[in-house]
């Protein structure tokens, strides 16, 4: 039987959707079949998310018809679609756990919310349950910590436990939303490996990722959406130009920094000397200079987030001291730093820097409440200027400054941090991992929003784990490892393989 004659998994005949009269999906045709990866692209405001939600019965009032082994299906709640088999792992992870459960309870909280009577009093049966489910996963988590409070996990574990939670009923239809935005390289490796004995084992998986490298080397075909439709479809081997031309609309340039060579920088505006990060590593010396864009590349561990943190005052540097424009700068608290006009855009988005239920504006406007206000009144015709500025200077997908910034896909949502600490000039703008979990189109109005701000005069710096996203925006690359600058360069000396080169040895 050819591959075309499988009844798929899931499929989409001409599903469309419309939110306040804008159609997000128009006419979305779509089969997943039994053991094949297909990755999903597309720019931000494209219409993933809410194709997402569909699937997982978030969105019940959609046109078109979903099938299921063939079958026409009602995805009226998200209960429904697991019960047919539909399993999502929603980038979100946070509103994957239930805080105040154990990570024992965390793992078979499925099969529990489906018991009758009161499931949690047999402990002994949980913990054996919980073993069974991580095990699939090859995950090695104590007794000790299995019987943790869920909230004592780090971001990375909780992205595990969930995929686990969801493995364990072997769903017919598995959807990984940015699934190793918070994983090391080691796990998602680990990861990597599971979706491929998922695929043998005849599962089907929906792959949502930014990261190409991943897309090429899992995915047996990709399909992009522009504009709420399905704009290619490709098999193996992709063509990767047609692909991005069909996400973008438009062929551009990867790479938006300028040719820096070492003598032509301009002056340092912050200024580092005997700064550790680490308590028992060598301190390290670093100048943010005028109109330059700093890409500081490292992995998990490096000291990317401490250094981050200890430039906003949010945890000071317990050694070292710091320059701002020749004039000592100890910041001990954000606010500190924001008077001085350093600006940081954190790791995590969700938890440091947006506020759920606010507006696209009140985001914005939050940490610069007196620039909007009278007489110690927030004036809303000022706060909605800045907010429909904002959404205008950086390209932001929304309805308009009063959305509920929640309702945003993720890169728009970074938009808005990005925007928010635009909305007053910065004299240093800090971005930790400013792309994470954000497309291709996103990263680049970013990347151009930072360089615009350092064509100004402004220093920025941009911190990533990923070597291509700090290639493609800056002039100057460093390589942090274990708290220590093991690598400083301009332009040519700069090279992707000198990089990779330099954070391998460091390991």
């Amino acid at each position: 039987m050819s591959p075309t004659d499988v009844t798929p998994a899931v499929g989409l005949r001409d599903v469309g959707m419309a939110f306040g009269g804008k159609t997000v999906l128009a006419s979305v045709s779509l089969d997943i079949a039994p053991g094949s990866v297909v990755a999903l692209l597309g720019a931000n405001g494209a219409g993933k998310s809410t194709l997402i939600k569909i699937l997982s019965g978030v969105h019940p009032g959609h046109g078109g018809e979903v099938l299921v082994d063939g079958s026409p299906a009602a995805l009226q709640s998200p209960l429904a679609a697991r019960r047919l088999g539909i399993q999502t792992v929603h980038q979100r992870i946070g509103e994957g756990v239930v805080p105040g459960l154990t990570v024992a309870e965390n793992l078979v909280f499925e099969e529990l919310a489906q018991q009758r009577g009161n499931p949690f009093l047999n402990g002994r049966r949980v913990l054996a349950r919980a073993r069974e489910i991580q095990a699939a996963l090859g995950l090695d988590w104590s007794d000790a910590v299995l019987k943790r409070d869920v909230t004592e996990l780090g971001i990375s574990d909780r992205q595990l436990l969930v995929l686990a939670r969801a493995l364990a009923t072997r769903p017919r239809l598995l959807i990984l939303d940015e699934p190793t935005s918070a994983l090391s390289a080691a796990e998602a490796e680990r990861l990597f490996a599971l979706v491929e004995r998922m695929r043998d084992d005849g599962i089907a998986v929906l792959y949502v990722s930014h990261r190409l490298g991943e897309i090429e080397a899992l995915a047996d075909r990709l399909v992009v959406l522009r504009d709420g439709r399905l704009t290619e479809d490709q098999a193996r081997p992709f063509d990767w130009d047609a692909a991005l031309r069909a996400m973008l609309a438009q062929a551009e340039e990867a790479r938006t920094a300028r040719p820096v060579r070492e003598g032509e920088q301009g002056e340092a505006v912050l200024s580092l000397r005997g700064v550790r990060l680490f308590d028992d590593r060598t301190p390290l010396d670093l100048d943010l200079r005028a109109g330059e864009v700093t890409g500081v590349v490292g992995l998990l561990g490096a000291g990317k987030t401490e250094l981050a943190r200890g430039l906003f005052g949010a945890e000071p540097f317990r050694t070292g001291t710091l320059a701002l424009d020749g004039r000592p700068y100890a910041p001990r608290r954000p606010a500190d730093a924001i008077r001085a006009g350093i600006h940081l855009v954190p790791e995590d988005r969700h938890t440091d820097a947006l506020v759920p239920g606010w507006s696209v504006a009140r985001n914005i406007s939050l940490p610069f409440l007196k620039s909007v206000s009278r007489a110690g009144l927030v004036s809303h015709s000022r706060e909605d200027a800045l907010g429909r500025a904002t959404i205008d200077a950086l390209g932001v997908v929304t309805r308009d400054e009063h959305s509920a910034v929640e309702d945003l896909s993720g890169g728009n949502q970074q938009k808005v941090v990005v925007g928010r600490w635009l909305a007053e000039t910065p004299r240093v703008l800090v971005l930790d991992e400013p792309f994470r979990g954000v497309d291709i189109g996103a990263r680049r109005d970013i990347g151009r929003r930072a360089r615009a701000l350092a064509a100004e005069g402004a220093a920025v710096l941009v911190l990533s784990a990923d070597v291509d996203e700090v290639l493609e925006v800056a002039d100057r690359v460093v390589v942090l490892a274990a708290g220590e600058v093991r690598l400083d360069a301009y332009g040519e000396d700069a090279q992707r393989d000198r990089v990779i080169q330099t954070i391998a040895v460091s390991v």
